[in-house]
């Protein structure tokens, strides 16, 4: 997040999270729900703890809670004063935890962002059409969202990423039927 609206930021997206409901999926009004179970809560639960470790602060969240309904639920974890040689801003979390690392300007953002060996998906949050437009060529994911969320696609269109992200080729759109198809030359002389 570059610095002229770090702190903004990081207060919104803490009242936001504050907001979260974390429940039984299945309830109404659940915002989040269980992580799938105890080895991937146990992870979870440790990157918070690198986390720290490595000199982050946790913001908010990261507490683990208990439902009526039984379950793995995780209060999302906010990190502030990350950067990007921490494990928790590196690697693959799959848990309901976020770093912020700061920033100067959008140069040094996307240098950051494309600065992983994954690239599923990325995105900008951007009044500026000039940098959507520069993000979206130069950002190094297979799924590029501008002022959208990175999770949740149209199911009709390619899904997959660059780097050490996805397995093969893309999934759904014309690229899976290419994928799924065998081509075959046969003659017959009659």
């Amino acid at each position: 997040v570059t610095e002229g609206i770090h702190d903004r930021f990081v207060a919104a997206m803490g009242e936001r999270i504050k907001g979260l409901v974390v429940d039984d999926a299945l309830k109404a009004g659940t915002h989040i729900g269980p992580v799938v179970d105890q080895s991937q809560l146990n992870q979870d639960t440790d990157y918070i703890a690198i986390g720290k470790q490595e000199g982050a602060k946790l913001a908010f969240g990261g507490e683990v809670i208990s439902r009526d309904t039984p379950g793995f639920y995780l209060q999302p974890a906010l990190f502030t004063e990350a950067t990007n040689e921490m494990r928790i801003s590196r690697e693959e979390i799959f848990g309901p935890v976020a770093a912020v690392i700061r920033v100067k300007d959008y140069d040094e953002a996307l240098s950051v962002a494309n600065d992983t060996p994954f690239g599923l998906s990325s995105g900008i949050a951007t009044t500026s059409l000039k940098h959507a437009t520069h993000f979206k060529r130069n950002a190094e994911a297979g799924m590029v969202m501008v002022n959208l969320p990175t999770a949740g696609v149209d199911f009709h269109v390619p899904f997959g990423g660059r780097k050490a992200s996805s397995y093969g080729p893309r999934e759904q759109g014309k690229y899976a039927a290419e994928f799924y198809t065998n081509v075959k030359t046969a003659y017959t002389l009659a």
